[in-house]
């Protein structure tokens, strides 16, 4: 059945909220988040990501965002947590924001339990950071497993968990065999396992429990993770159109200065074609984006078909605009140096993140009703 909707009535204009969010958050990472402390990751220096981590969770309190203030929080909405995640692409920024403060955090929202609330809580204060355990790529919709639960212990592996290597608190789907319910687990009663990733300021890790203990947190455990995933894919677009407009913006600025054969190498028309036709396509991935953020925070019926839009489209915007940029950068867009790279790893792995763009838009074409190709 078709979830195509009416054009919603939404304000789609920025708050002041979200335009002292993003002042604030660009500050911050211009003054501790050095492109060659990102780099360092790749050799295994991870020494930027605690501290730019406990100043954005604790001394901005952007961990608490989405947390009700009865709980700590600031009681804020997805559109706030879209802002700041398209500054924190803009500056590929290491920290396990989009995987804790979102969707482990909307997960959580809800709990019907008192260690439910008392985690929700110190998640707020930045006190703990938890990952929710289930593939990076899973997307909203995909067939969930949970693992077994059984005496209050969990057993089972799961590959390619995005936040569990930054994480203190892992969330379990769990089978209790009277139903399906969140579950968490001290990360240091599990063997988290860090692997090789190709974007290392994100990096996934392997989760083994073997009879781990765990406590039910939400017995409302699939609408829960399914709601999580959801809005961490709404959330995750405006970080890629965060990820595209600093590589437009880069590019551009380079371009006026870069010259060739006596002449400024943007003034070229070939050049300017390119930049333009990037240009739009950024345009157009920052408004999906900014319209799958609202329609979540309101509950709106077009939400899923704005989240996949906007998955499906930024997903391919953000990795464009990285191979431009590093392309246009010429030969030192190339070089270990220039942070061009990070953009183009963060936008590459961002692409199978929560769903890849032809999963989006396969789910697309289901909500509009749209006929399959026939064979």
């Amino acid at each position: 059945m078709s979830q195509l909707t009416q054009p919603s009535n939404l304000d789609l204009l920025p708050t002041e909220f979200e335009e002292d969010a993003r002042t604030t958050v660009r500050a911050l990472l211009a003054e501790r988040c050095e492109p060659s402390a990102v780099t360092a990751m790749y050799d295994g220096d991870r020494a930027i990501v605690a501290p730019l981590w406990r100043t954005l969770a604790q001394e901005l309190g952007l961990a608490g965002l989405l947390v009700p203030e009865a709980h700590g929080g600031a009681g804020a909405t997805v559109r706030e947590a879209a802002a700041v995640a398209e500054e924190l692409g803009r500056g590929a920024a290491p920290v396990p924001f989009l995987t804790s403060a979102v969707v482990a955090t909307t997960a959580l929202l809800g709990a019907d339990t008192e260690a439910g609330a008392e985690l929700l809580g110190a998640l707020a204060a930045g006190e703990r950071t938890a990952a929710l355990v289930v593939p990076f790529s899973t997307a909203p919709d995909d067939a969930l497993a949970p693992l077994d639960l059984t005496d209050g212990a969990v057993s089972g592996t799961v590959t390619s968990v995005a936040g569990a290597v930054e994480a203190d608190v892992l969330l379990v789907l769990v089978d209790t065999g009277s139903g399906i319910a969140l579950a968490m687990v001290e990360a240091g009663a599990a063997s988290v396992q860090p692997v090789v990733s190709l974007d290392m300021s994100r990096q996934i890790a392997d989760v083994v429990l073997d009879g781990a203990a765990a406590t039910i947190v939400h017995a409302g455990g699939e609408p829960a993770v399914r709601r999580a995933l959801l809005t961490g894919a709404a959330v995750l677009a405006s970080e890629q159109a965060g990820v595209a407009r600093w590589c437009l913006e880069e590019t551009l600025a380079y371009l006026k200065v870069r010259t060739q054969f006596g002449r400024v190498v943007g003034g070229f028309q070939a050049i300017k074609h390119r930049l333009a036709d990037l240009y739009a396509e950024v345009e157009s991935a920052g408004a999906a984006a900014v319209y799958a953020a609202a329609t979540v925070a309101a509950d709106d019926p077009d939400q899923h078909v704005a989240t996949a839009v906007a998955q499906s489209f930024c997903s391919d915007i953000a990795v464009h605009a990285a191979e431009e940029a590093v392309q246009l950068h010429g030969g030192i867009g190339m070089t270990w140096e220039h942070p061009a790279h990070l953009y183009l790893k963060r936008a590459k792995a961002d692409q199978i993140a929560l769903g890849t763009p032809g999963a989006h838009r396969a789910r697309l074409a289901e909500l509009v009703d749209l006929p399959a190709e026939s064979a």
